[in-house]
């Protein structure tokens, strides 16, 4: 097993990844934080690939000397995989972390997104749309909710957040390596490249004059579908609803006052899910992580 690279604080290459922590950064390099031995794990398996440019995704790899240890194997893997690891102190890696306890680990990838025009023509049947999302908890969360639901890409547009926020990607849990990620791109055009490539569209909202029940009762949701989410607090303004073919809410049973939006956005997601696969056609989880 090799040794990795010894690397000084005041290193330019420490110096580079910390200016990811910041929007401005990312955006400038085209490269993001992903912190921990899954996002890691993640990361390695993923390759190369268009969005790679055919280099890996994941460019480096800073790792403390008691993560080297703990998952040796993973670093090797990384090392295999023509990855550049530092050897790194450990206030280096707490720098480059935004946890309160760092795990050891932390890896600097090149960006993922790639163009909307690439997953209309895929002929999406269940898609995610964030607009005006903007805490990157939710986003990650959303993103993870729609990877488990099996959905073939996930949309944000111009008006939220940032998904390579170290929070949105720790969020994740890993799935923003899973599925096409689109950003940038204004609501208006996603709903009509998407209504284009035939997925109809269903703005999730509290006061939607239509119920996921019914939606679901009249096989509404056996259509490719594309679900709008909006912002945590004040969810979608008018015009965004407008764009969508139908306005639909969740239906709270209980005594409930409403459903927070990640939790609304698993529950639509899996819905269409359903809607979308046979009886026992679900694939088998053995264990939740």
């Amino acid at each position: 097993m090799g040794t990795p690279e010894p690397i000084s604080p005041r290193s330019a290459r420490v110096t580079a990844a910390r200016k990811l922590l910041r929007r401005s950064g990312r955006a400038k390099e085209r490269r993001f934080l992903a912190e921990g031995p899954q996002a890691v794990r993640e990361a390695v398996a993923y390759g190369t690939g268009a969005a790679g440019g055919g280099e890996p995704v994941l460019a480096e790899l800073f790792v403390t000397a008691e993560a080297a240890a703990r998952h040796a194997e993973l670093v090797e893997s990384a090392r295999g995989a023509g990855v550049r690891v530092h050897a790194a102190a450990e206030e280096v890696v707490a720098g480059l972390s935004q946890t309160v306890t760092p795990q050891g680990l932390v890896g600097v990838c090149r960006f993922l997104d790639v163009p909307l025009a690439g997953v209309v023509a895929a002929r999406p049947r269940l898609v995610a749309v964030l607009a005006h999302v903007r805490d990157p908890g939710n986003a990650g969360t959303v993103l993870r909710c729609a990877d488990a639901a099996g959905a073939d890409a996930v949309v944000l547009t111009d008006a939220s957040v940032d998904p390579y926020n170290p929070k949105a990607v720790r969020a994740s849990a890993g799935s923003l390596f899973h599925l096409p990620v689109v950003t940038g791109v204004p609501a208006a055009h996603v709903a009509g490249e998407l209504r284009a490539a035939g997925v109809r569209l269903l703005a999730a909202d509290g006061a939607g004059e239509r119920d996921l029940d019914d939606e679901l009762d009249d096989g509404g949701l056996a259509a490719p579908t594309g679900w709008v989410f909006g912002n945590e607090a004040w969810g979608l303004p008018a015009e965004t609803r407008a764009l969508a073919d139908a306005v639909v809410r969740v239906p709270i049973h209980g005594r409930a006052e409403s459903l927070n939006l990640a939790t609304a956005a698993a529950v639509c997601l899996y819905a269409s899910a359903r809607a979308h696969r046979p009886i026992g056609g679900c694939r088998p989880v053995s264990s939740a992580r």
